[in-house]
Parts: C-alpha cells; sequence; structure tokens
C-alpha cells in the first residue's frame, strides 16, 4: 500500500477552517499562524491530491467539486484523531468512556433519566452523549465515532447489530380545541382532510409514517407546518386545530392528563420498535454492556 502521498493533517486542518470560519486570516487566528502559512498549507493539499480544492469567488473563497469531497474526509479524519486522542487520555487516566447516541425524541424524553440512572448505579463510567438523525448516527456507529446508539429505525448496515428495546406506536392526535376531541373511530379516508403539524422530513417518525401510509394507499397528507421539535408540536396542537402523528411514549403523559386526545384510525395502527444499535468490533465494551443491561432491567 502507498503511504508517501498522503495529505498532512496540518493541512486538512487548515482546509477545515477556512471553510467553517469564512477566510484565511480567520483560519490563522484560530489555528496561531499567519495567513502565509494558511495559505502554505492549502497549496500543499493541493499539491497532495493534484486537483484545486479551493476557488475564488469575488473576496470569498469557495469549495470546488473536489474541495467538497477532500472537506468532507477532513471532517472525518480530524473527528477520528480527536476521539484517538481521547482514546489514550482515557487509557492513561483509567477511564471508561461510553459515547452514546440518540434520536431527538429518545434524548428528549427518555435520556436524563437513564443518564442519572447510569451515573447512580455505574459512577466509574463517564457517559457522553449525544442527539442526531437516524442516518448520520448510524454513520458515526460505523465509522467508530460512537460506542452505541439508541434508535427509532433498525440501521441498514452489515457492520451494526441491532436488538430490540422497546414496542412504540405512532398515533394520531390532537388537543382540547379540535373537533375530533373524543371521536370514537376515524374512517382511514378522512386523514386527507385534516390538517397536520409534524416533525422535519429527515426524522424517523416521518420516514416511519411515510411507509405506513403509502401501505395503505395515501401518498400525501395536508402539512400545514413542519417542526424540529416534538415538545413545540405538542404545545401548538393543544393552542389550535391541527393534528399530529408522534410517538406513543413522547405523548403518554399529556395522553394521560387530558391534555392530548388519540384519534383512533378505523383499520390502521402503525406499530414499530426502538433498537440498540452497535458495531461488530465493539462488543466487547465493558461500559456499553453496563448500559444496555440497565436499559433492559428499566423494561
Amino acid at each position: 500500500m502507498e503511504y508517501r502521498n498522503l495529505p498532512d493533517l496540518s493541512g486538512l486542518a487548515a482546509l477545515k477552517a477556512v471553510v467553517e470560519l469564512g477566510g484565511v486570516a480567520e483560519a490563522g487566528l484560530t489555528l496561531c499562524i499567519g495567513q502565509p502559512a494558511v495559505t502554505k498549507r492549502l497549496r500543499a493539499l493541493d499539491n497532495c491530491y493534484g486537483v484545486a480544492l479551493m476557488q475564488r469567488k469575488g473576496r470569498r473563497l469557495e469549495l470546488t467539486p473536489a474541495g467538497e469531497k477532500v472537506y468532507a474526509y477532513s471532517r472525518l479524519v480530524l473527528d477520528h484523531q480527536t476521539l484517538l486522542l481521547d482514546d489514550l487520555e482515557s487509557l492513561q487516566t483509567g477511564q471508561n468512556r461510553l459515547r452514546l447516541e440518540v434520536t431527538s425524541d429518545i434524548g428528549e424524553h427518555m435520556l436524563p433519566e437513564l443518564l442519572l440512572r447510569f451515573a447512580d448505579t455505574y459512577p466509574e463510567y463517564r457517559m457522553e452523549s449525544r442527539m442526531g438523525y437516524s442516518r448520520r448516527i448510524q454513520t458515526r456507529l460505523a465509522t467508530g465515532l460512537s460506542d452505541l446508539a439508541l434508535l427509532e429505525q433498525a440501521p441498514d448496515h452489515t457492520d451494526i447489530l441491532v436488538q430490540k428495546w422497546i414496542e412504540d406506536e405512532l398515533v394520531l392526535v390532537c388537543g382540547p380545541g379540535h373537533s375530533l376531541w373524543d371521536n370514537s373511530l376515524l374512517p382511514v379516508e378522512e386523514l386527507q382532510r385534516l390538517r397536520y403539524v409534524l416533525r422535519e422530513p429527515r426524522s424517523s417518525m416521518r420516514a416511519t409514517l411515510k411507509k405506513a401510509l403509502a401501505d395503505i394507499g395515501i401518498n400525501n397528507i395536508p402539512i400545514a407546518m413542519e417542526v424540529g421539535s416534538t415538545d413545540t408540536i405538542v404545545e401548538i396542537l393543544q393552542r389550535g386545530k391541527h393534528v399530529s402523528f408522534l410517538p406513543r411514549f413522547v405523548v403518554k403523559e399529556a395522553l394521560n392528563a387530558g391534555g392530548l386526545f388519540h384519534i383512533k384510525i378505523q383499520g390502521l395502527r402503525i406499530n414499530r420498535t426502538l433498537w440498540i444499535a452497535r458495531t461488530r468490533a465493539n462488543l466487547n465494551n465493558i461500559a456499553s454492556e453496563a448500559f444496555i443491561q440497565l436499559l433492559r432491567d428499566k423494561k
């Protein structure tokens, strides 16, 4: 394998800094080097790949198509480098770390309790958690940037192993001011006559909903608003005349308290599974095993 022409990490760092900070001067300040040094690193990177990575548009530098690819690569490489340094530090200090990724609904409505229980039960482990979209989480798992994930969709990747965690359901809900409050059973054909406020298209909920509706011949529903927070959707439902499909685990308390009403649909239930996911290369992570045991004990 040829290693002589690999890019220098300092060049990748310079490219990343210029793109994300908006210019050579800003990148130099962050990297603690002068502007000529930043420019020299960018030129060395161009020479390494044999193609221009940035081009000037007016007074700004912009990525070329090749630069877009190298920039994405630089982010991944530098993330891995940071994590490697963290791992080496953990080995030196004897810390056991768990890098956990969750989708936003799980993160907002389940994670706080889980983190507190994990910290109380296993104080010897350090937890690092973040929220994101399922596809992004799958990529981070597969590339070793995270150890464990809690997902609303099962990843489709040969290196990622999944276990069933919790059975859930997407339910159609409305607030007290809606005409369907206390409705006994909604005919499925009425779904296309309602006004919806839903999570954004990249969310796991939307992917599940789209497939479930397509399976019964419904390809479009009237979406009045798309909102990036489930809690905000609940507030909108309680104040307005919209409906939404939301995870039962998210709206359970609101349903029990009478703040939302579950509209049952004739001939349609959208059942789904919440998943625990990790990579084949990370099966012996003792912190992951401890957290999975905690999840099992909670069921």
